[in-house]
Order: structure tokens, then sequence, then C-alpha cells
């Protein structure tokens, strides 16, 4: 038996099976007692049952299991995941999601396997280039490849000018990709042009990192935020690449955090959201900061309401972000946590919105032209590892 309102919808059964579809969302605290045959009572116990407007449907699930891999959504609605790790090794297997089925199907193999790298939509210059995809880096290569839509191929480009991974790569107005930082090349910074298939050089960054992140601004410079030095040390330090010089400066103002493996999402206003990440000591981040590039600061805004590490921050349709998944421990029986959240740039908080249906981090999230959230893949749990063939939907 129970005490307190139960969402409009839903009713136990007399066996204590709670069923029923909800009508209406909000907070409902409600008291239960357990009676057995023989009249004896379990001691009363607090829920709190909560219904989103919001949260994660199952989809297909994807062929292959998949970690730090890629997901980009292609000029024709249908999202690239390609690449990764699972317990067979790395991976050069790739595949399609259509989200007019919810389905997967292999396709092409790319010319090498990658796991953390980037995956860049072409989606200006040349036309012989527009619509396709740049594939570059992962551990211990210096390699790239395109894949082409129009044959579902893979095909060997330009390589780069040194190995690179836990790096990252923004698509610029002029149609070229600045790859930047990463294992490999810390320091360093590169462009790849379309037009001729090949990687040059641009000017150094400020400071080493590896796992930053890197969001092209309205105005068309690139900040780079955080990452993690040679002895694993994050850091709050952030930089602007300027494409029309080809050269890195520091921001006006340093993070509120050090961050690695965080997070930063640009918003409608122009502003970057930062989310998340690990600190200098190890620490997983409940926090997050936005940049306002009118000043070049950082400042502090709502706080997360759980830790997020690993996680991923989507802009939604509406000029919310989703945060979801991402690393939690200690999280029994795993490591990957359900948590999602959305952060309302209008009053600078972050709320709970419905759970994904299975915990993970290392996934992917890529909003869909219907506005929809695709998550793919990513860890449950370390050890052992479990890696994710799954995927699931944001609605």
């Amino acid at each position: 038996m129970e005490t307190g309102a139960l969402p409009a919808g839903l009713a136990f059964s007399p066996q204590g099976d709670l069923s029923g579809t909800p009508t209406a969302s909000g907070s409902f605290p409600i008291t239960v007692r357990v009676q057995d045959s023989l009249g004896q009572s379990a001691a009363p116990l607090a829920v709190t049952i909560q219904i989103f407007l919001h949260g994660f449907q199952a989809t297909g699930d994807m062929g292959t299991g998949r970690v730090s891999h890629t997901a980009t959504l292609l000029t024709n609605g249908k999202v690239l995941v390609a690449g990764g790790s699972n317990n067979s090794g790395n991976l050069a297997t790739a595949e399609l999601f259509d989200p007019a089925t919810g389905t997967f199907t292999a396709i092409g193999t790319m010319t090498t396997a990658r796991w953390s790298y980037t995956a860049t939509l072409l989606a200006h210059g040349p036309a012989s280039t527009n619509g396709k995809v740049l594939l570059a880096g992962g551990p211990g290569g210096n390699t790239a490849e395109l894949f082409d839509p129009a044959t579902g191929t893979f095909a060997a480009t330009g390589s780069m000018t040194g190995p690179r991974s836990e790096h990252t790569a923004t698509l610029l107005n002029n149609g070229k990709v600045l790859l930047a930082g990463g294992g490999g090349a810390p320091l360093t910074a590169e462009l790849f042009d379309p037009a001729s298939g090949t990687f040059t050089a641009t000017g150094a960054m400020t400071q080493f990192r590896v796992a930053p992140t890197a969001t092209l601004l309205n105005d068309g410079t690139v900040l780079i935020t955080g990452g993690y030095d040679a002895n694993l040390d994050s850091f709050a330090t952030a930089e602007l690449f300027n494409p029309a010089t080809g050269t890195f400066t520091a921001t006006a103002g340093a993070m509120t955090a050090a961050r690695s493996e965080h997070i930063a999402t640009l918003l409608n206003s122009g502003k970057v959201l930062v989310t998340g990440g690990i600190d200098s000591n190890g620490d997983i981040l409940a926090s997050a900061e936005l940049f306002d590039p009118t000043t070049g600061s950082f400042s502090p805004t709502g706080a997360l309401g759980s830790v997020h590490a690993f996680h991923t921050a989507t802009l939604l349709n509406d000029g919310t972000v989703l945060v979801a998944g991402g690393f939690f421990f200690p999280n029994p029986p795993g490591d990957g946590s359900a948590s999602a959240e959305v952060f309302d740039p209008t009053t600078n908080k972050f709320t709970p919105t419905g759970s994904l249906g299975t915990a993970r981090y290392l996934h992917t999230a890529t909003r869909l032209n219907n506005g929809q959230v695709l998550i793919t893949g990513g860890l449950l749990k370390t050890n052992p590892s479990l890696v994710l063939n799954s995927a699931e939907l944001y609605k």
C-alpha cells in the first residue's frame, strides 16, 4: 500500500506492481509499505517518482560495440558512426544510422583502424569535397582519410604533419579544418585544405594540451580550453586561434576551474558553456562556466546536478543544452552514469531530465535534423570492460 498521490495515469496492482502511462509531469513523493501474506509489514519506504516531459528511448542497436568512436551527421540526414575500439581491438568498421527507420547498416571499411580521433563534416569548400567527412589521427598515426557519402567508401588523403590523438578538429568559415593539440603533438596545430587534400602547419599553441575542447565562435575565431599536460595535470588556461593570422593568443582570463575531458558548447547567444571534466586533483567536476567572447573572460554559472566527465553536451533546437552520461566513480556495478540534465541559458541553471536508458561514458551524441539526439555506444564499466553496441534517442 502507498500513501501520497501517484502521478496521474500510474497505479499499483494488488501484487504491488507499478504500471501505467503518466499523463502529467512533476515530482511525486510517496511512502510505500509492503505486507506479506501473513500480515507482516516491512518498514515504510519514502520514495519520489519523477516524471519528465522529455527522455530517452531505445532505438536499433549498432552492429558493433564501440567506445571512443565518432558519430557525424551527414548532409542527407543520416549519421556516420565509425571506428573506435572494443574488446576485440581497434576498429576500422563503420555503419550508418537512418533516422527514418531507426536502424544501423554496415558501410565501407576505413583505410585505418582509429579510436580517439576526430571526424569533421566538410560543409564548405570545393564541390568535390562538400559533404564528405574528414577522419584524422588516432593513437600512433598521422594518417587521414575521407568518407564519401555518395559512394559509401573511404579513401586516404594527405598525411598530417605529425601523429595526434585526443586532439580537436574545427571546421573554419573558410572551409579549412584546424587540428590542434593532442597526444603526439600537444603544442602544435595544422590546417587541412579540402581543395588540395593536404595538411600544413600553422602557429603553435600557447600551451601543451591533450584532451582540450575547441569551439568555433561567431566571429570566426576558435576557442581552445583546458586539457592536460605530460603529467596528466589538468589546467585552467584557454586561448584563441585567429584564422586570419594563423596564430594563437591567450584569452584575457583563465577558466574558473582546471578541466580536461570536459565539453564546450556554443550557445545561441554566442557565449560558450563549459561543463564538467576532471580537475588537477583527478576529481570529476559538477561545476560549469561561461565564456563571453565580448570580454574574453570566464565566469561561473549554475552547478550541474551530478558530476560529469567523458560525457556529452548537445545544443538543442530550443537553445538549451542536453548534458548526458559520463564517468562516475564509484557507481556500482559500473563506472558509467545514466544522469541527464538540461542547461537553460535564460536562467543559467541545470534541471534534471529523463535518465539515459543505459549508463555510459565515452559515447557520442548527435543532434538529428528532427531535433532528436542520437546517443551511441560507449562504456558501461571499465573492469571488466563492457563496451556497448546500444543506441538511444532523446525526444
